[in-house]
C-alpha cells in the first residue's frame, strides 16, 4: 500500500489517541480505537472531556496507517471513536484501511447525517454503533445540541441499510429515567428497530464534562418496557 506523504489531508493531526489493541469494542473481533479529537455536543456525563475539548490531535493519518500496517493478519477491524469521528472527512481513510483488509466500525452520535450515508454508499463502514442520546423532548438538555433531526435522519437511515448496526443509551439516574428510555424504545419500535438495545450505566470516574457524582435518583428495571430486546453494559 502507498501512503502519498504530500496529502495534506492525511497529514492533519485530527487523532487525539489511539488504544491499540482491545477484544471489547467491535462485537466478536480483535481491534484497536482511534479517538478523533473534538465534539459538536457537550454531554454531561462525558468522561473524555480532554478529546472533546482539544482542537488538534496528536496523530496524523499517516501515523495510524502507519501502525496499521505493522498491525496486519495481527487484528481483524479498526474502531473510528472519539469526540466525534464523522466531524472529519474519513473516505479517504476508510479507503486507505480498507486496502489492508480491516473491517471498520464507526461510534458516533449520528448529528453529521451527509458523512455517514457517504462512507455507507461507499461500502467503507462494517459496523455503525449510534448513540440515542435522549428523547427528543431532551435532547438538546442533555447534548447541549440542536442536531435531533440529522441523528434522527441517521437513526432511520442505519434501519433501512441492511448493515450491522446497534443502538445504545448511557444511563445518569438524574438525567434519564425510566419514562425516557421506554420513550426511546417506543420511537425505535415505530420506526422498525429490531436489534437488541443497549443500555450502560454512568461511569462515575469523577472526571465528567460536568463533574457529576454518582446519580442520586434510583433506578427501577423492572419498569421498563419488554417490547424490545434491552441488554445492559
Amino acid at each position: 500500500m502507498s501512503i502519498n506523504k504530500d496529502d495534506n489531508l492525511l497529514n492533519a493531526k485530527d487523532i487525539y489517541d489511539i488504544t491499540k489493541f482491545t477484544h471489547l469494542d467491535y462485537p466478536g473481533k480483535l481491534a484497536c480505537i482511534i479517538w478523533f479529537s473534538g465534539c459538536n455536543m457537550r454531554c454531561e456525563y462525558c468522561y473524555n472531556g480532554e478529546i472533546v475539548f482539544s482542537k488538534e490531535g496528536h496523530y496524523s493519518y499517516i501515523n495510524i496507517l502507519s501502525f496499521l500496517r505493522t498491525r496486519i493478519n495481527l487484528l481483524d477491524a479498526v474502531v473510528l471513536s472519539g469526540g466525534e469521528a464523522s466531524l472529519y472527512s474519513l473516505v479517504k481513510f476508510c479507503q486507505k484501511i480498507k486496502e489492508m483488509n480491516f473491517l471498520i466500525k464507526l461510534d458516533t452520535n449520528g448529528t453529521n447525517y451527509k458523512v455517514i450515508k457517504e462512507l455507507l454508499e461507499l461500502e467503507l463502514l462494517d459496523y455503525v454503533a449510534l448513540d440515542y442520546k435522549a428523547p427528543k423532548e431532551k435532547f438538546t438538555q442533555i447534548t447541549m445540541s440542536k442536531k435531533y433531526d440529522e441523528f434522527s435522519q441517521t437513526l432511520n437511515l442505519l434501519i433501512q441499510s441492511g448493515i450491522e448496526y446497534e443502538v445504545r443509551t448511557t444511563i445518569h439516574n438524574d438525567l434519564l429515567d425510566e419514562k425516557d428510555i421506554n420513550a426511546i424504545v417506543d420511537d425505535l419500535l415505530q420506526r422498525g428497530y429490531n436489534r437488541p438495545y443497549y443500555l450502560q450505566n454512568f461511569l462515575n470516574t469523577g472526571s465528567s464534562i460536568a463533574n457529576l457524582e454518582a446519580p442520586l435518583q434510583s433506578f427501577d428495571r423492572s419498569l421498563l418496557s419488554n417490547d424490545l430486546e434491552i441488554l445492559w453494559r
